[in-house]
């Protein structure tokens, strides 16, 4: 490689995924270490560990949806990450809240484990994930908009629409917590929110976008 094809220092895009990838395992991990263990008394017997395994049941899918919520959110920022070709400023500053975030949500989702029924615990991990995926659309609209993908810009932004919607979705059930007793049961159904409100987002501001936004096909 010659000197002048390398990334100014600080704007390496394998490093700064390399960080996100680490920051992303940890917070993984800490889901599962966040869950209760069982004490001498409940280990005692089988009906003992069975009636603290049933208690916990709460904590066990709060951790199953988190670690499925992360891995996805990864896996969209691995799939961005493969298609950068350079950094800028904005891209890499708004990587802080967004990996914040990330680092955070074993907190709320511990939360939630211990009150689900607790709209405010309800608030607060829906509320963690629509700032995180919001974060990861600005991600997005910043490589879409400033030439930092190696392929299709357009592709990216019709992503980042998708991520909008994403977000909308757990704000819209981060409300919903203080009217509905089971607001929860809405973020398994986000995944949905990606390819049918984003496909909505994107008919509704192609007007108001740019004109390569618009022409530009989409494989």
């Amino acid at each position: 490689m010659s000197e002048n094809s390398r990334p100014e220092p600080g704007f390496s895009p394998e490093r700064l995924a390399f960080f996100t990838d680490a920051i992303f395992a940890i917070a993984m991990t800490l889901l599962a270490v966040e869950l209760d263990r069982p004490d001498e008394q409940e280990l005692a017997s089988a009906r003992a560990l069975g009636r603290f395994l049933v208690d916990q049941r709460d904590s066990y899918l709060a951790f199953a949806l988190a670690f499925i919520l992360l891995w996805s959110v990864w896996r969209r920022h691995h799939k961005l990450m493969d298609r950068i070709d350079r950094l800028s400023n904005a891209f890499t500053g708004w990587h802080a809240p967004f990996l914040l975030l990330v680092a955070f949500l074993p907190f709320p989702t511990a939360v939630i484990g211990a009150s689900a029924s607790n709209p405010l615990a309800d608030t607060l991990f829906a509320g963690t994930m629509a700032a995180m995926v919001f974060c990861e659309a600005v991600i997005k609209e910043i490589a879409s908009r400033t030439g930092l993908t190696t392929r299709d810009p357009g592709e990216t932004r019709h992503q980042a629409d998708g991520s909008w919607a994403v977000g909308l979705w757990f704000a819209l059930s981060a409300v919903l917590a203080w009217v509905l007793p089971n607001a929860f049961v809405l973020w398994f159904f986000a995944p949905l929110a990606s390819p049918y409100g984003g496909a909505l987002i994107s008919r509704l501001r192609r007007p108001h976008g740019d004109p390569q936004d618009v022409d530009t096909p989409r494989h």
